[in-house]
């Protein structure tokens, strides 16, 4: 078998254990491109490459078993993949981490004294640097870098597995309450079905619900007992009969809310909240097996924990001032802190932020209109970027705009005009105020070039699709991520509508989007290191956010606005696409896969800063991501290059 290192060819034999000497030179290359041996004097790195040898381990060899391995050599991993698990007392696998590219094994052992720790085994065909455990040692007793190098890792080693532990203790002893949101399902907490026949007058709906003791019934057709059709609560009794004076002995069916909206029972009570939230409806139906079993509330879910984010979204939407808002969306980073530490997925928790922040927005643009009075014609307020995606994380500033029904008359125009300009300007303050920082390319309603009458957004869309300028789409396309956020949806999906005819019909816009797409080229080098910034402000980071999640936001906005998807989600709009066979199901999977992976890292990484009482970015460094983060974070950017190779066959350039 011929391989190549660094440029230079070496033969080595398919078998485990097959030893070859290497080219000094070429390990001295590898040896500078790791830690700690990239800080070595060119004499002790030669010296060091002198004793090495390569060896060539096929996938699941295991190189080291626990307690029965004597050591002696450091691994230096050059190419492939290994994971180092245990055996509890069950022979239950633990994984206790994934080493990639330029990790090490057995250096603990070697320090120690002692037999491996950890049992190792390779993932995929691998190849190994070897030093011999004496060349180690000495190096590490003559250079005090390399000694402390190591201490820090297996301290850092020993820090991460003992907070592990305690927190896997700690969630134990807790019966996993303290997690419920993502580990109870609705079917766990689901009410007993009680139910009323929907030609019984609301009296008798009002005694049987008094009688039980429930604060809801379902509602089925005479005919069909099982055949559910709607549902009365105790606050449609409150709000249709008593506070209307409507005749208690009207049937049942005059103040039912239907259709009846369900959730599987299997669904976690994470999914459950934010259906409610989303619909403001508090009772849905649970369903197994294709049968209706019960009724789970908002309530349900609220005794279970107390900090529930369905608090927040009560308080949020009970407010009677516009200045009660502020402290309200304060605590939102506190909800999704918690969110995350309770394991929750990257694609949950932007949605729960973007739940929050909506109703933050709807309720303060509700007051205002009470404030002002109702505006002169109808409007929409729409929102873009990762607003108009539900993306945010806790780093979001403003990305909006307003959109209006044309006027009938040139004074209505200009009283339509000054209205939305105060209206706006209100708004925008608001929004500060609740913490939304001011878009720093003015992307807001304030400026009057984004408050315009629907005709002539029309106009703008028409001239991006129509007349593409690739210096200007590249700025434009944070409008095509829009979506509304208030008022009349209508004016939004007509616009929306528009922009599909127009992108399906133009086939060099898609194609300008398409290239632009493939244009920025994901973070690695040739020799699959990550691509970080040299100097400034940032130097040794990488922007997670442009250079590794916004690929694939590209690749799923080119794609929707091409076959006509209605969704702005990245996340929703894959979906929709894989669903109408547009993509693959193995590029789908990858691609869901590398943006979680990306966005659970961002968040993370948001939230630490937090902490720290540092403003949150999106620039991580590598370096301080363990292994197997590294490792699935080289993975996410590989699937960059599937996602453009792709597209670059789509729209190819001759």
């Amino acid at each position: 078998m011929s391989i190549e290192l660094a440029g230079n060819t070496l033969n080595v034999r398919q078998h485990s254990g097959d030893v070859h000497a290497v080219a000094p030179k070429v390990a001295v290359e590898f040896l500078k491109g790791i830690l700690p041996f990239k800080d070595l004097d060119e004499t002790t790195l030669v010296n060091l490459a002198r004793n090495c040898r390569v060896d060539f381990f096929p996938k699941g060899t295991r190189l080291l078993t626990a307690e029965k391995t004597s050591i002696s050599h450091l691994y230096l991993i050059e190419r492939g993949g290994v994971k180092a698990f245990i055996n509890d007392s069950h022979g239950n696998i633990a994984l206790k981490d994934y080493r990639g590219v330029g990790a090490y094994i057995g250096a603990l052992g070697i320090i120690r004294g002692t037999k491996a720790n950890l049992n190792i085994e390779t993932v995929e065909d691998t190849f190994c640097y070897l030093i011999p455990k004496e060349i180690f040692l000495d190096l590490v007793n003559k250079n005090p870098a390399v000694s402390t190098f190591y201490l820090k890792s297996f301290s850092d080693m020993v820090v991460s597995t003992a907070y592990s532990e305690l927190r896997r203790q700690h969630a134990a002893s807790k019966s996993g309450d303290d997690f419920y949101l993502f580990t109870i399902t609705a079917g766990d907490i689901v009410k007993k079905l009680h139910a009323i026949s929907s030609d019984a007058p609301i009296q008798d709906a009002a005694r049987k619900m008094s009688r039980e003791a429930v604060g809801s019934l379902l509602v089925y057709v005479p005919e069909e007992p099982g055949e559910y059709i709607g549902i009365i609560t105790d606050t449609d009794l409150r709000k249709k009969v008593v506070a209307t004076g409507l005749d208690y002995r009207q049937p049942v069916s005059m103040i039912m809310s239907s259709p009846l909206l369900t959730v599987l029972s299997q669904s976690v009570c994470f999914d459950v909240l934010l259906k409610m939230m989303s619909t403001g409806i508090h009772h849905l139906g649970v369903e197994r097996g294709g049968r209706l079993v019960g009724v789970v509330t908002s309530h349900d879910i609220m005794l279970l924990q107390g900090n529930s984010p369905y608090y927040l979204f009560k308080e949020i939407i009970a407010q009677r001032e516009i200045r009660s808002l502020y402290p309200l969306a304060q605590k939102i980073p506190e909800i999704v802190r918690n969110l995350i530490k309770e394991g929750g997925k990257a694609g949950n928790i932007t949605r729960m932020i973007s739940i929050l922040n909506d109703h933050i927005l709807q309720r303060m643009l509700q007051l205002l209109e009470k404030e002002m009075g109702p505006p002169p014609v109808e409007y929409c307020w729409l929102i873009m970027g990762s607003e108009g995606r539900r993306e945010q994380t806790f780093k979001t500033d403003q990305d909006n705009a307003i959109l209006y029904t044309d006027p009938e008359n040139e004074k209505l125009a200009l009283k339509a005009k000054n209205y939305f300009r105060e209206f706006a300007d209100r708004a925008i303050h608001h929004l500060v105020n609740c913490g939304y920082p001011l878009c720093k390319g003015e992307i807001m309603a304030t400026n009057p070039k984004w408050c315009q009458p629907l005709s002539v957004w029309k106009e703008y869309f028409k001239r991006w699709v129509l007349t593409p300028d690739p210096a200007e789409l590249l700025h434009a396309t944070i409008f095509f991520d829009f979506r509304c956020g208030f008022g009349n949806e209508k004016l939004a999906h007509e616009l929306r509508n528009y922009l599909n005819r127009l992108a399906g019909k133009e086939a060099v816009f898609t194609f300008h989007l398409g290239r632009q797409c493939i244009a920025n080229r994901a973070p690695l080098s040739f020799f699959n290191n990550f691509i970080v910034e040299k100097n400034g402000e940032h130097k040794n980071r990488l922007n997670l956010k442009t250079r590794g999640l916004t690929p694939f936001v590209d690749f799923a906005r080119v794609l929707a606005l091409k076959h006509g998807v209605n969704e702005t989600n990245t996340l929703a709009r894959l979906e929709a696409l894989v669903k109408e066979q547009h993509i693959r199901d193995d590029l789908y999977a990858a691609t869901i896969e590398a943006y979680q992976l990306q966005m659970q890292l961002r968040l993370v990484h948001q939230l630490t800063l937090i902490e720290q009482g540092i403003l949150p970015d999106n620039y991580i460094d590598p370096a301080l991501l363990t292994e197997l983060e590294q490792r699935m974070l080289k993975d996410a950017f590989g699937v960059i290059e599937r996602v453009q190779n792709f597209l670059d066959k789509l729209f190819p350039t001759a």
